[in-house]
């Protein structure tokens, strides 16, 4: 990849107080009509054919999938008015490091192997040629949370110093179903792996695994298989990241009912006595070795920045986002090596193209400015939004709002807009209305359990106190041909999730996807206008 020069970033002001402002103004001129109706499944498709082309290689972070993604995404920006987003550049650099665990090795648990891949997969996030867990004892934590707002934690008086924990994916709610527990049915951050991770570390723990089973983890064991595997990008830190646990990763639930058997314990009842509360209990005389080698790369990734500045107040933003990144290509595999990655997320970054268009075809510039920002390495845990909100090049005071367009709807039309999240923030109000207009209606995340609203970038930006929304079409199809071509589709793209089979396909139909386009442009329209502040709920996490 031939090296692209980006700026010196600069450090961004923490978010201050708001203007308070609910009116919404619903009048919509035949100009912003005419850019409205401008956004079409066509040129939508044709960018998604471009980016998910096997030339893009996957569009892995510092490869020629990138470069190929950054000249693309600059030239069309160019093309239709949008100017540098940061300083006099489209780009902002992310330094990273790209950790790679050889496939060569085995999980030994008390004289048993398991092998990589089928039934384990492991890693570190040790900037580290070589880490190991030796005769590390395991310890189940339950669900590995540590959560003072919930009374709840599963390390309470437990010293797992040079030992390994076990853990369960998701939260105490998702296993009880009890509204009144966590969140009940909707993941909250403490069900992703991310914290249990982090929380593993904080403890102090030299090992970190999390049990996988599909219904509370929200996708299969092929996901781990292929996400977890190859390069693992992650932020060059001054202690190269040794307060990490030493090795961290997975083990499928098969695996686990035949420990926990081992153990003298029963894996079923364990899960029962995790979810009543805090809980952690010793796995027999078990104890894990591992020997993890590692391939470290120092490199440089970029988030792209375009602005089309404001009229009247071009000092306040609404960010668009969506992340330009997949997963590359595996060389090891035999015929196809590539993860084209389609859906996920050529949709949402040729979408973020459809909409910048719309707003440049307006006969005068909205009054506040139009961002557009695709970030890198959303697929490694979502370190390009993460380290733009560390380093924001508009201050998040000045940003009004982030919408941001992942994975979208390939499968035709609904009478509903699905809003990950909702009644976080106002500006599900705005949503409302322009799904109103397409004789829509707005509805909740389809997936609580799945915990998508901390999955995806605008939960960088929400981290900081800006309102952000993360809504796709929803799951009511409009009509009968819908329906079906839903069940005709279903199988596939639930499979072709992170997968090599995720390529775009003519049986698709885009007219969702192009009134979800529609409906996001006119929220940011109607944001753009001054005075315009969504607030954050009451309830929700992010107002404080």
């Amino acid at each position: 990849m031939k090296k692209i020069i980006g700026l010196t970033l600069l450090v961004s002001a923490v978010i201050s107080g708001c203007v308070a402002n609910n009116i919404i103004k619903t009048n919509t001129t035949a100009d912003v009509t005419a850019s409205y109706n401008s956004i079409n499944k066509e040129q939508l498709i044709e960018h998604i054919k471009v980016l998910s082309s096997d030339e893009f290689e996957g569009r892995a972070p510092s490869t020629k999938g990138e470069a190929l993604t950054l000249d693309y995404l600059t030239k069309q920006l160019t093309a239709i008015g949008f100017q540098p987003g940061n300083g006099d550049s489209f780009l902002q650099e992310v330094p990273m490091v790209s950790i790679e665990a050889s496939p060569e090795m085995t999980l030994s648990i008390n004289g048993k192997d398991y092998q990589y891949g089928d039934e384990m997969v492991m890693g570190t996030s040790r900037i580290s040629d070589f880490e190991q867990l030796k005769n590390s004892e395991l310890v189940f934590v339950g669900y590995g949370v540590n959560a003072p707002e919930y009374n709840w934690n599963d390390y309470n008086g437990l010293d797992v110093k040079g030992k390994t924990v076990v853990i369960l994916v998701n939260d105490p709610g998702f296993a009880t179903q009890d509204p009144e527990l966590f969140n009940g049915n909707a993941m909250t951050y403490y069900g992703r792996w991310t914290y249990k991770y982090e929380e593993a570390s904080r403890q102090g723990a030299e090992g970190a695994i999390i049990i996988h089973e599909t219904a509370p983890a929200s996708y299969g064991w092929s996901v781990v298989e292929h996400s977890w595997s190859g390069p693992q990008f992650g932020f060059v830190r001054e202690d190269l990241n040794k307060g990490r646990v030493a090795v961290e990763g997975w083990i499928n639930s098969e695996v686990a009912t035949e420990l926990f058997t081992r153990a003298g314990l029963n894996f079923e009842q364990a899960k029962i006595e995790a979810a009543k509360g805090s809980y952690h209990v010793d796995m027999g005389d078990l104890s894990a070795s591992v020997s993890v080698k590692n391939t470290v790369k120092e490199s440089v990734s970029y988030n792209f920045i375009a602005t089309l500045p404001g009229s009247s107040t071009p000092d306040e933003h609404i960010i668009y986002t969506a992340h330009w990144d997949h997963l590359g290509k595996d060389k090891s595999l035999i015929g196809d090596q590539i993860y084209n990655g389609a859906v996920d997320n050529a949709s949402g970054t040729g979408a973020l193209i459809e909409v910048a268009e719309a707003f440049a075809k307006l006969p005068v510039a909205p009054e506040r400015s139009i961002t557009i920002m695709a970030v890198t390495a959303e697929e490694q845990g979502l370190l390009g939004s993460k380290y733009y909100a560390a380093n924001s090049v508009i201050p998040a005071a000045k940003t009004v709002a982030n919408i941001n367009m992942d994975a979208l709807g390939v499968d035709g039309r609904s009478s509903d807009v699905s809003v990950y999240g909702l009644g976080q923030s106002e500006l599900d109000n705005f949503l409302s209305i322009a799904a109103k207009k397409q004789g829509r209606t707005i509805a909740g995340d389809p997936r609580p359990a799945a915990g998508i609203y901390y999955r995806s970038d605008h939960f960088a930006f929400a981290n900081i106190g800006i309102p952000a929304l993360y809504a796709k079409t929803g799951k009511t199809p409009v009509d009968e041909a819908t329906k079906a071509l839903r069940v005709e589709l279903g199988e596939s793209l639930s499979k072709c999730y992170h997968n090599l089979c995720d390529e775009y396909s003519d049986a698709w139909d885009m007219s969702g996807a192009v009134e979800d386009m529609q409906a996001f442009f006119e929220v940011g329209y109607e944001l753009s206008k001054e005075n315009v502040w969504p607030q954050w709920s009451k309830t929700s996490e992010f107002k404080r």
